[in-house]
């Protein structure tokens, strides 16, 4: 059974905005920037699009990993889910709602994963933490680049 954990991040900029550098490839690459991750195969600059694949390696926990997503559902501008097609996970689904509110933008990421590693109680104590200080820190910095 894998977790789900959600994250919300507020934001003074439009939804347009935020929305659409959350797809641009170049703006995730510098937001990751401290695991070293890049764009390798599919999408690798720019701004992806529904149906859409990239293949990203990026160091995690000491290990490289290689991690292939498609962007399965676009709404522009309300919401949009990318999904692991190829990787390290049993499941990854990534779900990204905007929604405007009266001082910008509320970002809501939902993200499902199940790790074939890690048990329920190891998944939810390591990797669970982990990944919402990952999504928090890429947030973070998505907004530092709108500024």
């Amino acid at each position: 059974m894998p977790s789900t954990f959600t994250l919300v991040t507020e934001s003074s900029h439009s939804v347009e905005a935020l929305f659409d550098l959350s797809l641009d490839i170049d703006a995730h690459v510098a937001s990751m920037s401290h695991s070293k991750e890049r764009a390798v195969a599919g999408v690798t600059t720019g701004r992806i699009g529904l149906g859409e694949s990239v293949t990203w390696r990026a160091r995690h926990f000491g290990v490289w990993f290689t991690l292939a997503t498609k962007i399965m559902e676009l709404d522009r501008p309300a919401r949009f889910v990318d999904q692991q097609v190829h990787g390290p996970f049993t499941t990854f689904v990534h779900e990204h709602r905007f929604e405007s509110t009266e001082t910008g933008c509320r970002m809501t990421d939902r993200i499902t994963v199940g790790s074939p590693i890690f048990g329920r109680s190891a998944e939810r104590l390591i990797l669970v933490p982990y990944l919402r200080r990952l999504i928090a820190r890429r947030n973070r910095r998505l907004l530092g680049a709108l500024a």
